[in-house]
C-alpha cells in the first residue's frame, strides 16, 4: 500500500460507474483493480486612469455574476427550505456526558431542529466500536426511533422464496421529513473488522474488500435499506453518486446525508455549526489552495486529475486560485493567505505550513487532503489529517478512518462543481463519493451551503452592509471576466478605476499580479509596495515581501531589494525557511558591497545550514 514518494494508495484503475451501478456490493469490488491507494517599485496611480484600457462595464459584470459563466445551470441546487433545521436528525452520546448533549443542544438551537428530532442513545465512549456495538446500540435503535416517530415511514414488501433463499418481508421507504442525520461529539467514529461476520457473496469480492470495517458516517448513509438485504462486508454502491439534481437526495432513494460535529476538542466540535453560519452570512471568500503531484501517468494520475478538474472549476468560479504541481506537499514556509478552500496529497500527517501555530482559515473554509488514514482518529490535533485541520480552522472536511483504495475516495472534482453550484455540504458530499457503506467520514454542518445565494446577491448585500469582505467579491467580479476572456489591459483599467482598490492590500495585489501578466514589473511593483502599506494579513505579508525583493532585483534596484529583505528579517524572525531568505539577501548585499551585512547574513547561513552526516575515517 505504500507509494516510496508520497505514501500513497495503489490506485485502481478508473472504471466507468454507470456499468455499476445496479451492480451487487460483490461485483463492485471485484471489477476493481486494487493495488492501493513571486518584484516591485511604486509610483503615482489613481489620479487618473493609469492604463488605456476601458473599465469593465458593470452591465457585463451583472451578467457574470448572474450566470457565472453558464455553468451552474447543468446543476439543480434544491433551494433551502425555509428551516432546513427541520430536515435534521441529530444522534448524541448519552454516555458523553456533558460535552455530547451540551454540543446536540447548541447545533439544534442554532439550526432550529425540532426537540423531536434530538435523539440520545448509550453508545461507547471510545472512537471504536464493533460490529455488535454497531447493531444493537446504533443501528436498530436509531431506526426504530425514525420510524416510531414518523420521520421516515416505511412500506413492507413480501419477497417470494427461491431455490436460494427463503421468502422474506423487506420493508422500503415509501416518505421522509428528514433527509440529514448529524452526529454529535462521543459518537463512534469507526466500526471495527468483525472476523466472525460470513455473508454469502464474499467470494467473489477481491481478497483486499473481504473487509467489513466501516466508517460509521458511511454505514449509517444506507439506514434507509438496511434491512433491505443488509450486507456489510466491502464497498457498496452509491445510488446518488454524481447526482445534479439535489431533490433526489432523499431517504426514499435509500440514502441519509450523514455527517458529524466532530474534532480533537469539544469546543472544536461545537464550533462547526457557528462557523458554517457566518460563512452562510457573510459568504465563503479567500483563495484557493490546490496542493497536485504533477502526476500525468501511471496508477495514481487519477488522484491528480481529481485534484486539477476541482482547481479548474474554482478557479473558473473567480477564485484566486494556486495550483501547484510539484511532487512534495507544500514546504512550511509556503504562505498560505486567507485560506477559503485548501485540497491536497498526499502526507501521512499533517505537514507544511499546517504544523505551524496558526493558519489563515477563513470562516467556513472548506479543507480535504487525501490519503488512505486521514481520519483515524479525529481527537489529535497532530496525527492523521483531520483533526489537525479543524484544530486550525476548517469548518468543514472528509477524511478515511481506514484504507479506502483511491478508487472510493471522494471525487473532488464532482465535489466542488456541486458545492459551487448551491448545493449543501452534504449533498455535494454524498455526490462525490461513489460508495458507502465503506470508509468516508464527513466532518462538519452538512446544511452549510456556502453557494446558496447568488453572486449578485451576494454583492449586493456586501455592499449594503459596508461589509471589509466587499473587496474579494470585487476580485471575484474580476476574476470571472478574465476567465471570460477579458484582455488584462481592461481589467488592470477597471481596478484602477475603482475606488475600493485604494483601500484593500487584496485588489492593490491582484492590480500587482495583472501588471506582472502583462509584463510591467515595474508597475507590478507598485501594486505590491501599495499592498504591504495596507494592513495585509501576515501569510498575504510574506508573500508581498519576498515577491518585491525579486522584483525589485529584476528591475535593478538592489538598494531597494536589499532594504526590503532586511524588513523581513526584523518582521519574521521566526519565518520557518530562512536558509534560502538569506542566500538571496547575501547575494544582493555582496553586489552593492555591503561588507558587514554580508558577514551578518554569512553568519546566519552557517547557523541554518544543516550539518552535513558524519562520514567515517
Amino acid at each position: 500500500m505504500t507509494d516510496p514518494t508520497r505514501h500513497a494508495h495503489r490506485a485502481p484503475r478508473p472504471i466507468s460507474w454507470v456499468s455499476r451501478l445496479s451492480d451487487s456490493r460483490a461485483r463492485l469490488g471485484a471489477l476493481a483493480h486494487a493495488p492501493r491507494l513571486d518584484p516591485r517599485q511604486g509610483r503615482p496611480r489613481h489620479a487618473t486612469n493609469a492604463h488605456p484600457g476601458r473599465p469593465v462595464h458593470w452591465i457585463r459584470t451583472l451578467c457574470l455574476l448572474l450566470g457565472l459563466g453558464g455553468w451552474a445551470a447543468t446543476f439543480l441546487g434544491q433551494a433551502a427550505p425555509p428551516n432546513p433545521g427541520e430536515e435534521v436528525v441529530v444522534v448524541y452520546n448519552r454516555r458523553q456526558v456533558p460535552d455530547s448533549r451540551l454540543i446536540a443542544d447548541h447545533y439544534a438551537e442554532r439550526r432550529h431542529v425540532p426537540k423531536r428530532q434530538v435523539i440520545g442513545l448509550d453508545l461507547p465512549t471510545t472512537e471504536n466500536m464493533t460490529r455488535a456495538q454497531y447493531l444493537e446500540d446504533l443501528e436498530r435503535p436509531l431506526f426504530d426511533q425514525l420510524e416510531a416517530r414518523g420521520l421516515i415511514n416505511f412500506d413492507q414488501e413480501v419477497v417470494g422464496a427461491t431455490a436460494q433463499r427463503p421468502g422474506e418481508v423487506l420493508r422500503r421507504p415509501i416518505s421522509a421529513k428528514v433527509r440529514y442525520l448529524v452526529l454529535i461529539y462521543g459518537v463512534p467514529l469507526r466500526i471495527l473488522r468483525d472476523p466472525t461476520l460470513i455473508e454469502g457473496d464474499n467470494g467473489k469480492l477481491r481478497a483486499e474488500f473481504r473487509r467489513n470495517e466501516a466508517a460509521v458516517d458511511s454505514e449509517l448513509a444506507l439506514l434507509p435499506r438496511s434491512r433491505y438485504h443488509p450486507q456489510y462486508t466491502g464497498p457498496a454502491p452509491n445510488p446518488l453518486f454524481a447526482a445534479t439534481n439535489s431533490a433526489v437526495f432523499n431517504p426514499t432513494n435509500g440514502v441519509l446525508l450523514v455527517a458529524r460535529l466532530d474534532g480533537p476538542t469539544p469546543a472544536i466540535a461545537r464550533s462547526l455549526v457557528d462557523k458554517a453560519i457566518q460563512g452562510e452570512t457573510d459568504g465563503l471568500w479567500g483563495r484557493a489552495y490546490f496542493d497536485l503531484r504533477g502526476l500525468t501517468n501511471g496508477p495514481y494520475a487519477v488522484g491528480d486529475a481529481w485534484l486539477r478538474t476541482a482547481a479548474e472549476m474554482v478557479q473558473r468560479q473567480g477564485f484566486e486560485t494556486v495550483i501547484d504541481q510539484r511532487p512534495e506537499t507544500f514546504s512550511v514556509g509556503y504562505p498560505l493567505a486567507q485560506v477559503a478552500m485548501y485540497a491536497g496529497w498526499y502526507d501521512a500527517r499533517a505537514s507544511g505550513p499546517f504544523t505551524l501555530p496558526h493558519v489563515e482559515f477563513m470562516p467556513g473554509a472548506v479543507a480535504y487532503h487525501l490519503h488512505s488514514y486521514s481520519a483515524s482518529t479525529l481527537r489529535s490535533t497532530t496525527e492523521a489529517w483531520v483533526g489537525p485541520l479543524l484544530a486550525k480552522g476548517a469548518t468543514v472536511t472528509m477524511g478515511c478512518v481506514d484504507e479506502p483504495y483511491l478508487e472510493f475516495t471522494p471525487q473532488l472534482g464532482i465535489f466542488f462543481a456541486r458545492l459551487l453550484a448551491g448545493f449543501s455540504f452534504g449533498e455535494a458530499a454524498c455526490a462525490a463519493q461513489n460508495a458507502l457503506s465503506w470508509q468516508v467520514t464527513v466532518v462538519g454542518d452538512p446544511l452549510y451551503r456556502p453557494f446558496g445565494m447568488k453572486a449578485k446577491e451576494r454583492h449586493e448585500d456586501l455592499v449594503r452592509r459596508q461589509s471589509s469582505l466587499l473587496p474579494w467579491s470585487y476580485l471575484r467580479i474580476v476574476n470571472l471576466n478574465l476567465v471570460t476572456g477579458l484582455p488584462i489591459p481592461e481589467a488592470i483599467g477597471y481596478l484602477e478605476a475603482e475606488p475600493i482598490t485604494r483601500q484593500s492590500p487584496i485588489l492593490e495585489q491582484k492590480l500587482g499580479d495583472l501588471y506582472i501578466m502583462a509584463g510591467n514589473i515595474r508597475e507590478g511593483a507598485a501594486g505590491y509596495a501599495k499592498a504591504l502599506t495596507l494592513k495585509p494579513s501576515p501569510q498575504e505579508r510574506i508573500h508581498l515581501e519576498l515577491g518585491l525583493a525579486q522584483m525589485q532585483v529584476l528591475l535593478e534596484h538592489p538598494d531597494q531589494a536589499l532594504q526590503t529583505y532586511q524588513q523581513f528579517f526584523k518582521e519574521h524572525p521566526d519565518y520557518p525557511e530562512l536558509l534560502p531568505i538569506y542566500r538571496r539577501a547575501l547575494a544582493v548585499a555582496a553586489d552593492l558591497k555591503e561588507t558587514a551585512l554580508a558577514q551578518t547574513y554569512e553568519q546566519a547561513i552557517a547557523r541554518l545550514t544543516p550539518a552535513s552526516p558524519a562520514t567515517g575515517p
